[in-house]
């Protein structure tokens, strides 16, 4: 289980990094947020939670404004074009341990999350301060590029702050600028419980029902021949009644000519 709001912020303290904390409603966007701490000053940051196809995941906190390209930051990072797409939920919680909306560089206290890049917009040093979530969506805490570089580095990391918007040439001669910040190992994601019972139970149903479905199949067949032998028995037993009744008749008719025929 992850670090709750309470055990991230008396972290920051034991570390002494100055903040300030802003309680507010839920947010899961930066204009929500920014109706709550916009008017404070500051940079507001968002934050994209991404995954290329070797299952590597990558952190990218930015200023609101500021323009983040997926098919530019891809070739810089040696991925090629459509490298990156958004990390599909179940990974905030296998691997960052936070709901939607709270992901923030703050996020990567879980050691869960040591194996993630993170990718820092070089416009945070222009602001007195930006304000992050502190795992948790219904408070903002704002800090300043070296509270968080100090939060960073506390959990052996080293902030790499880097311009979002630039679009180098990458080819044989200009290798990508960002290759070094892409992580050395992927993460393979657990079936989630719900959809592993799921599955579980569609498999056991299949062949349940498979093997349902072939019993009562000969099951059914059989009552379904019996049936029309004795729906037929009867049929031919009256048929063969009606004839013996007939040749009765036609005997009895040819008993009595005969006889009058003889007086």
């Amino acid at each position: 289980m992850g670090l709750s709001k309470e055990q991230l912020l008396a972290r920051l303290k034991e570390l002494q990094i100055d903040f300030s904390q802003y309680d507010h409603p839920v947010v899961l966007t930066v204009e929500a947020q920014a109706k709550y701490v916009g008017h404070l000053g500051g940079g507001l940051s968002k934050n994209l939670f991404l995954k290329d196809k070797k299952s590597r995941f990558y952190i990218v906190s930015a200023l609101a404004d500021t323009k983040v390209d997926l098919k530019v930051l891809s070739v810089r990072l040696g991925l090629g074009k459509g490298g990156l797409r958004m990390a599909p939920e179940e990974a905030l919680g296998e691997i960052l341990q936070v709901p939607l909306g709270c992901v923030t560089p703050l996020s990567l206290v879980n050691e869960s999350a040591c194996n993630v890049s993170l990718l820092l917009d070089q416009k945070f040093k222009s602001q007195e301060f930006c304000f992050f979530h502190p795992l948790s969506n219904d408070m903002s805490i704002s800090l300043t590029t070296n509270g968080l570089d100090k939060f960073l580095k506390s959990i052996k990391r080293d902030p790499s702050y880097v311009d979002l918007e630039a679009n180098p040439s990458v080819g044989k001669d200009q290798p990508p600028d960002l290759a070094s910040l892409v992580p050395s190992s992927s993460v393979v994601l657990p079936d989630p419980p719900e959809t592993a019972a799921s599955s579980k139970g569609r498999t056991e149903n299949t062949v349940s029902v498979g093997n349902k479905s072939t019993k009562s199949t000969v099951s059914t067949s059989k009552p379904s021949i019996n049936a029309k032998k004795t729906q037929d028995k009867p049929a031919n037993i009256t048929d063969v009644g009606k004839m013996v009744d007939d040749l009765l008749d036609s005997t009895s008719s040819l008993v009595l000519k005969e006889v009058r025929r003889i007086l």
